[in-house]
């Protein structure tokens, strides 16, 4: 059993960065969810990153077989804590652009590559079906699904045979599974910026408990697709997510979003 705890760690360690896509707080630092036991993993030092430049921008074609290159943002970036009403008309413009793109969809299937904080990537294919619904599956070697079914996500791990329950209330990307949204004035948008491959908008969440999170939103300036999102904790570690071959006609079989709260095996 010893020699198998270094390995059960690294897998442990590889769940929590797969839940950082859906959920802002390590999971460390969140309140214990339902039928999920709390256990301590060692945070991986983030690496050092340059600065946004135009080498890291993946490419702009949303629906090509092209995978893009994720665009880390800058670890020493300094978000305002703005209030909507400070924003000129053209930033608004923006941020309700994004909002109408985001109300629009209603079904929206793809593949991504997630970034961890220490700069490890995976790949996979994902699943969403508003309101509330969504489906991450990671490819091999990675045992990870995370599933929300509208009202509950759980984080699935395969190879040790554990699921953990968390409210989708308590995940950021509830704002990609609203039916409609208006992000100025749904949300607390503290940054809205655009250049010719991006309009990025980020919004931040303070809680009492668990301090400020914060998630970007990043659609193309040309074809006002969804392209990536980064999801900041309150240590301050990002988790880039960046999706293409996105596909919006698909219907969904509903099994494929359906947790089942039997299955309640965690780690001891």
């Amino acid at each position: 059993m010893a020699d198998q705890f270094p390995i059960r760690i690294t897998r442990l360690a590889l769940m929590r960065v797969a839940l950082a896509s859906l959920i802002a707080a390590p999971i460390g630092a969140m309140v214990t969810p339902s039928y999920a036991q709390t256990v301590p993993v060692p945070k991986p030092a983030p690496k050092a990153r340059d600065p946004l430049n135009d080498q890291q921008r993946g490419p702009a074609t949303t629906g090509s077989m092209a995978v893009p290159n994720p665009v880390i943002p800058d670890p020493h970036r300094n978000v305002p804590a703005s209030l909507f009403g400070t924003f000129d008309a053209n930033q608004k413009a923006q941020a309700a652009r994004v909002s109408s793109y985001l109300s629009s969809l209603q079904t929206l299937a793809g593949n991504f590559i997630q970034v961890g904080p220490d700069g490890s990537k995976t790949k996979g294919e994902f699943y969403i079906q508003k309101p509330g619904k969504v489906r991450f599956e990671y490819a091999a070697p990675s045992p990870i699904a995370i599933v929300a079914d509208g009202s509950m996500v759980a984080v699935r791990d395969r190879n040790l045979a554990t699921q953990d329950i968390y409210p989708l209330s308590q995940t950021p990307l509830r704002y990609l599974l609203s039916d409609r949204i208006d992000l100025l004035k749904d949300t607390n948008v503290v940054s809205v910026t655009a250049d010719d491959v991006f309009i990025s908008v980020t919004i931040e969440e303070k809680q009492l408990l668990i301090g400020t999170s914060r998630l970007m939103l990043m659609v193309g300036a040309k074809d006002g697709q969804l392209k990536q999102w980064t999801v900041t904790d309150p240590q301050g570690y990002d988790t880039t997510v960046a999706v293409y071959n996105l596909d919006t006609s698909k219907r969904f079989d509903p099994g494929l979003f359906k947790i089942d709260f039997s299955d309640r095996v965690n780690p001891g």
